[in-house]
């Protein structure tokens, strides 16, 4: 036990246990108040960093599946830096990146997805309509759901 002053240092005492009260009311608002200058302001501040991302954007999807060294962010950054602050240039360009992995992963997934039905519908073809083959893959139920795949 720590000691101090040549005295023992007692245990303190746990207070009760008790519940939080639910919250009374509080109300957060997510919109601004602005006057028509600052809403003009936003709009066009907007406008510009929303047009040089979508072409960083384009730009990123211009250089394609690479490697994350070989997909010229310092160089993109320091071309959007010009247009902006050097902060917005890398949230863009870290967003531009994010959305075209992104888009990358769904369209692998995609992909998949599609090979999978394909083989499906290969097997149930290869089997004749209301009957199961030895390996326990079924035909389609007539001629008719047949056709139709």
């Amino acid at each position: 036990m720590a000691r101090r002053h040549g005295r023992r240092r007692e245990l303190r005492v746990l207070a009760a246990p008790f519940t939080v009260a639910a919250p009374s009311g509080a109300r957060i608002r997510d919109r601004l108040r602005l006057d028509a200058a600052d809403e003009k302001v936003l709009r066009l501040v907007g406008e510009h960093l929303g047009r040089h991302q979508r072409a960083d954007l384009a730009e990123r999807v211009g250089i394609g599946q690479v490697a994350g060294k070989d997909a010229r962010r310092a160089e993109r950054k320091k071309k959007l830096t010009a247009v902006s602050s050097s902060r917005w240039a890398g949230a863009m360009t870290r967003a531009s990146e994010d959305q075209y992995q992104l888009a990358m992963r769904c369209l692998f997934d995609e992909r998949a997805s599609l090979r999978r039905a394909i083989g499906t519908i290969s097997r149930r073809l290869a089997v004749s309509c209301g009957r199961r083959s030895k390996s326990g893959a079924r035909g389609y139920a007539d001629q008719s759901e047949r056709a139709h795949k």
